[in-house]
C-alpha cells in the first residue's frame, strides 16, 4: 500500500536535493509572464500571451533541452511571426473576404494554414519551438499592433540572454519519466 502511495503523491527526487533551484526558477519564469502581462493585452492577445508563457516553461524548466536552445527560440519565433504576419495579411484581402463570408471561417482557415506553414518551415530550418508556432497563429486570430510584435522580439531576447548567462546553474527540474510497474504489463 505505501508504495502505491508513493506512485501517486510523487515529488521529484531533485526537488529535495535542489530545492533553491526549482524556486529560482520558477520565480524567473514567473517575472517573465508577469512582464508579458503587463504589456500585452490579456482579453485580446491570449494566444500570443500563452506561446510567450509556454516558451517561459520550456526555458527555465528545460534550460539543456533542445527546444531550449537559442536557435530554436529566437529562430523559431521569428518564423512564427513572419509567417503569422503573411497569414494575416493573406486573410484581410478582400478577395478572400468575398469568397469566405464568414469572418470566424476565414480566420480558423488562415489560423490553420499559418500554424502548418510554421510548423513545416521550422522543421526544415531546425529552429523547431512548438509555442512559435502559436505566434503564427495569433498574429492571425487574435488583434495586434507593431508594438506587440517589438515586446515579441524583446521577451525572446531575453529569454534566449537569461538562459545563455544563467545555463552553468539552471538545471533541467524535469525528470526520465518513470512508469510505475504495473503500466508495464498488459
Amino acid at each position: 500500500m505505501r508504495r502505491n502511495l508513493k506512485n501517486i503523491i510523487f515529488i521529484d527526487k531533485k526537488f529535495k536535493t535542489n530545492p533553491f533551484k526549482y524556486i529560482v526558477q520558477c520565480f524567473l519564469a514567473s517575472l517573465t509572464v508577469v512582464a508579458v502581462l503587463l504589456f500585452l493585452d490579456i482579453l485580446n492577445e491570449t494566444a500570443i500571451i500563452t506561446a510567450l508563457g509556454a516558451s517561459a516553461f520550456i526555458v527555465f524548466v528545460m534550460p539543456t533541452q533542445y527546444s531550449s536552445d537559442p536557435r530554436r527560440l529566437i529562430g523559431g519565433f521569428f518564423v512564427g511571426l513572419i509567417v503569422g504576419f503573411i497569414f494575416y495579411i493573406l486573410s484581410n484581402l478582400t478577395i478572400f473576404e468575398e469568397l469566405i463570408e464568414n469572418q470566424t471561417t476565414l480566420l480558423v482557415i488562415f489560423g490553420a494554414l499559418s500554424v502548418g506553414s510554421s510548423i513545416f518551415i521550422m522543421a526544415v530550418t531546425n529552429t523547431e519551438h512548438a509555442p512559435a508556432a502559436g505566434i503564427s497563429l495569433g498574429l492571425v486570430i487574435n488583434n495586434w499592433d507593431f508594438l506587440t510584435i517589438i515586446f515579441i522580439i524583446i521577451a525572446i531576447i531575453w529569454l534566449s540572454s537569461v538562459r545563455i548567462i544563467l545555463k552553468k546553474y539552471l538545471m533541467d527540474l524535469i525528470s526520465p519519466h518513470e512508469n510505475p510497474p504495473q503500466e508495464h504489463i498488459r
